[in-house]
């Protein structure tokens, strides 16, 4: 019966295995389907994805921002994953996907990927990173610092 009670309380489970979890599968799935691909990609593709920050008033250096993008989806992700430097690598994914909504929102009606629905996966992923971000790691991290 006391088994039932937990599955039932508003209480966590295992707080700290939850945020692994989430920090190991969503990590994974950024930086194997969406970052590794765009660093690798290189400067042709850095150009095409820091093209978005246009969006957002800044169309200069558009090369940088998508190496900036790439390099946030991949090592970000990594060290998301492993829980080192947490906080600095899930906001910057957390600023990566309000690009990413942007890029979307701007795209004309009609195309593939334009509207809330094409950035609905933008959306998750930010509140994803922003719950992370406060949240922290929890403690199975191996930036974790005794406090």
């Amino acid at each position: 019966m006391a088994g039932l009670r937990s599955l039932l309380s508003s209480g966590p489970l295992n707080l700290d295995l939850g945020l692994l979890i989430v920090r190991i599968g969503v990590g994974l799935s950024m930086l194997l389907f969406h970052g590794w691909g765009k660093l690798t990609g290189g400067p042709e593709t850095w150009t095409r994805v820091g093209g978005s920050m246009a969006n957002l008033g800044l169309d200069f250096a558009p090369q940088f921002w998508g190496f900036m993008a790439a390099s946030a989806e991949t090592f970000g992700s990594a060290l998301l994953v492993a829980g080192v430097l947490f906080r600095p690598a899930a906001g910057l994914l957390a600023i990566t996907m309000i690009v990413a909504v942007a890029r979307h929102l701007s795209i004309p009606a009609g195309e593939p990927g334009a509207g809330w629905d094409g950035a609905s996966h933008a959306l998750e992923l930010l509140a994803v990173y922003v719950m992370l971000f406060l949240t922290g790691p929890g403690k199975l991290a191996l930036g974790r610092s005794e406090v």
